[in-house]
C-alpha cells in the first residue's frame, strides 16, 4: 500500500498477517486474532498471531536467557545497540502508518505521529546512557556509603489500542536501557503496526532481549503472573490496571501503571485566546476522535470569557469531516470499538435529557453506515454530577462549564477520581504557576494541552486513580531499577 491509495484499493489489498517473535526466533501460529477496519467492520485488516500459553512460557524464559549477557552490557554500549535497532524504521513508516490507521480508525497523519514518536522517545531515552548506572556517595564517618542502580530484570510492557507505538516509545527503550530484557504484549484489537515495528527492533538485538507475543489476555497470564517477570508496566483503563495490579500481588511483581484520566482545563479571564490558542485547544480536546488519556476531558471556563471559548471551539467542530481514517480530507476518525461509541452516546443523551444544551457537529458518513462514527459535541453548562463530567468520555464530547474565582476552579479540576494531566490557560505566568501548582496531576500544561504538546524529556505519570511510576526522562529509567547501597564501616 502507499499513501496515494483511495480508502477503496486500500480496504481491498491483501491483509497484513503478523506471528510473534521469541527468542530470535519469528514464529508463525496456528490460531489467529481477526483484526476489523473500525471504520467498516466488514473489512478484515489483517490476522495477528493468537499465542498459546506456552507461548508466553517460552517469550518469559527467553527474556530470563537474555538476561545476562545484556545486562552485563555498559548503558553507552545498550544505547548503541538500541540506536542500531531503530535505524531503518522510517524506510517503512508510510506502510506502517497506514496499517495502523485501518486497524485503529485514527486519521493517516495522527498514525505517522505515533510511529515517530517512538524514534524521538527512544534517542531521548538512549541519551541519558551516562546518568543511568550514575551513583553517588554518601560521606562517613562511621559509614561511607555508596548509593547505585541494578536493572530488574524480565519485563513486560502492555500498550493500548490508541497510541500504541509511541506510548510503548515512553517505557521500552527505558527497560532496556535499564539492563532489563523485555517482552512487549500489542493491544488485541490493534495489534498489527505494533508488532512489526517491534520485531524489526527485536531482531537487531540479541536474540530474547527483545519479544513479542499477541494473543487474548486470558491465554498470556504468564507475561504478568510468572514469579520469573520482575515488572509489568501497563497503559490502559482504570479496570484493567487493577486487574494487572491483582496479577502482578500473587508473586509481587513491581508494576507501572498509566491509567486513564478525567482532565480538567482551566481556562482564566485573562487567557490569550488567538486562533492558534484556540487550534491549540481543539487538538487537545479532540485528536485521535478524543481517545487520548492525556485530552482535556473537563473544560472550566472564567465566565467572562465562557462564550468566547463556546464559540471559538464551535467554529472549529463547524469544519469537522468525519470520514475513514484514509480518506483525503478527514479530519475525525471513527471510535475504535462500538461499545466505546455507545458508552459516548449514553453520555452524552444523559446530558440532553438532565436539560444540559448538547451542540452536535459534522455528518456521520453515509458510505460507511456500520463504522464506529459519532458526531462531535460541546456539552454546555452541565450539573457537575452527570457522567460527562465525573467520567472520562474516551470520546469526541466535551463539557464546558464556566466559574467565578480561581478557588473554586481549582475545587472542581481536583474533584474527581484521576489525577494524569490538567492545564492552565493565562496570560500571566505567575498566575499559572499559583493556579497549576495547587492541581492534583502528574503532568500541568501552560496554554496548551493534549499528546502532541508533550515534553517527552519530562517524567510523565499520573496521581490517584491514573496510575503509579513514571514513564519517560531519568526517571522513567530509574522505574526499571532497583537501588542498592553499599555501606563501608570506616575502622
Amino acid at each position: 500500500m502507499t499513501l496515494h491509495e483511495t480508502p477503496e484499493t486500500a480496504q481491498q489489498s491483501e491483509p497484513v498477517t503478523t506471528g510473534t517473535y521469541i527468542g530470535g526466533s519469528a514464529r508463525e501460529a496456528t490460531d489467529h486474532l481477526e483484526i476489523r477496519d473500525p471504520a467498516d467492520p466488514s473489512v478484515v485488516v489483517g490476522k495477528a498471531a493468537a499465542a498459546t500459553t506456552a507461548d508466553a512460557e517460552e517469550a518469559v524464559a527467553a527474556a530470563r536467557t537474555a538476561y545476562p549477557a545484556w545486562s552485563a552490557l555498559t548503558p553507552q554500549q545498550r544505547a548503541e545497540q538500541i540506536l542500531a535497532a531503530i535505524s531503518g524504521l522510517e524506510e517503512h513508516r508510510d506502510a506502517d502508518a497506514e496499517v495502523l490507521a485501518k486497524e485503529n480508525g485514527k486519521i493517516l497523519p495522527e498514525a505517522a505521529v505515533d510511529l515517530m514518536v517512538f524514534n524521538i522517545r527512544t534517542e531521548l531515552a538512549a541519551a541519558l546512557a551516562d546518568e543511568v548506572d550514575a551513583s553517588h556517595e554518601l560521606p562517613g564517618p562511621p559509614v561511607t556509603t555508596t548509593v547505585s542502580y541494578q536493572p530488574l530484570g524480565v519485563v513486560t510492557i502492555i500498550v493500548p489500542f490508541n497510541w500504541p507505538v509511541a506510548i510503548l516509545g515512553a517505557a521500552l527503550p527505558h527497560a532496556l536501557m535499564a539492563g532489563n530484557t523485555v517482552i512487549v504484549k500489542p493491544p488485541p484489537t490493534c495489534p498489527l503496526a505494533t508488532t512489526r515495528v517491534v520485531q524489526r527492533v527485536a531482531e537487531k538485538l540479541p536474540p530474547g532481549v527483545l519479544n513479542v507475543i499477541t494473543g487474548r489476555d486470558a491465554d498470556l497470564s504468564p507475561l504478568i503472573a510468572s514469579p520469573d517477570v520482575a515488572k509489568v508496566c501497563f497503559t490502559g483503563s482504570v479496570g484493567g490496571g487493577a486487574k494487572i495490579m491483582e496479577l502482578a500481588s500473587k508473586s509481587l511483581t513491581r508494576v507501572t501503571l498509566e491509567l486513564g484520566g478525567n482532565d480538567p482545563a482551566i481556562i482564566l479571564d485573562d487567557a490569550v485566546l488567538d486562533e492558534d490558542a484556540f487550534d491549540r485547544l481543539f487538538a487537545g480536546i479532540f485528536d485521535s476522535t478524543g481517545q487520548i488519556c492525556m485530552n482535556a476531558k473537563r473544560i472550566y471556563v472564567q465566565r467572562q470569557r465562557y462564550d468566547e471559548v463556546v464559540q471559538g471551539l464551535a467554529a472549529r467542530l463547524e469544519k469537522t469531516v468525519l470520514g475513514h481514517a484514509l480518506e483525503d480530507g478527514t479530519t475525525m476518525g471513527p471510535l475504535h470499538a462500538a461499545s466505546q461509541k455507545q458508552f459516548v452516546q449514553d453520555l452524552v443523551s444523559e446530558a440532553r435529557d438532565s436539560g444540559a444544551e448538547v451542540r452536535e457537529f459534522g455528518e456521520l458518513p453515509a458510505r460507511y453506515p456500520d463504522g464506529n462514527f459519532l458526531r462531535p459535541s460541546l456539552v454546555l453548562d452541565p450539573s457537575p454530577d452527570l457522567r460527562v463530567v465525573t467520567e472520562e468520555q474516551f470520546g469526541p464530547t466535551v463539557p464546558i462549564i464556566p466559574f467565578e474565582t480561581e478557588e473554586e476552579a481549582v475545587a472542581a479540576a481536583n474533584n474527581t477520581w484521576g489525577g494524569l494531566c490538567a492545564s492552565v490557560w493565562t496570560g500571566d505566568p505567575a498566575r499559572a504557576d499559583r493556579v497549576g501548582g495547587q492541581l492534583v496531576c502528574g503532568f500541568v500544561f501552560v496554554n496548551d494541552h493534549g499528546a502532541t504538546r508533550l515534553d517527552l524529556r519530562a517524567p510523565f505519570g499520573g496521581m490517584k486513580g491514573s496510575g503509579m511510576g513514571r514513564e519517560q526522562g531519568i526517571e522513567g529509567i530509574r522505574d526499571f531499577q532497583d537501588t542498592r547501597s553499599i555501606g563501608h564501616l570506616q575502622l
